[in-house]
């Protein structure tokens, strides 16, 4: 099924024949400064075959900006992870380096779930 129907979502759709669809592509969300950013840090097991990984969610900005915050933590964690659909995955359950490490950042951060 693919994430076409998410591409979709909040489009406005016309009935005049002649309307051109504008895809949003282009236009990326611009990176909002860390003390602006309030991210939220879980263990998630789900789908992983018993193993945990550390997620990071909620962060408002480009890809590249969030792909670098996620190479920044894998780097501090000393482990492997992806980025991918706005969320950033660090294998292992590093919650409480992750928070203090977005803390020292500037980041608002709250933990979701667990101790």
């Amino acid at each position: 099924m693919g994430k076409d129907w998410k591409e979709r979502l909040g489009t406005v759709y016309s009935t005049n024949p002649d309307f051109n669809y504008e895809e949003n592509e282009g236009e990326e969300q611009e990176t909002l400064p860390p003390q602006q950013q309030k991210l939220y840090v879980s263990l998630d097991k789900r789908n992983r075959k018993g193993k945990a990984v550390s997620l990071i969610e909620g962060f408002i900005g480009t890809e590249d900006d969030l792909k670098n915050l996620g190479k920044i933590l894998k780097s501090k964690c000393g482990v492997g992870g992806s980025v991918k659909d706005g969320e950033i995955l660090i294998q292992g359950d590093f919650r409480n380096k992750i928070v203090e490490l977005l803390e020292n950042e500037g980041y608002q951060v709250k933990r979701k779930g667990g101790k």
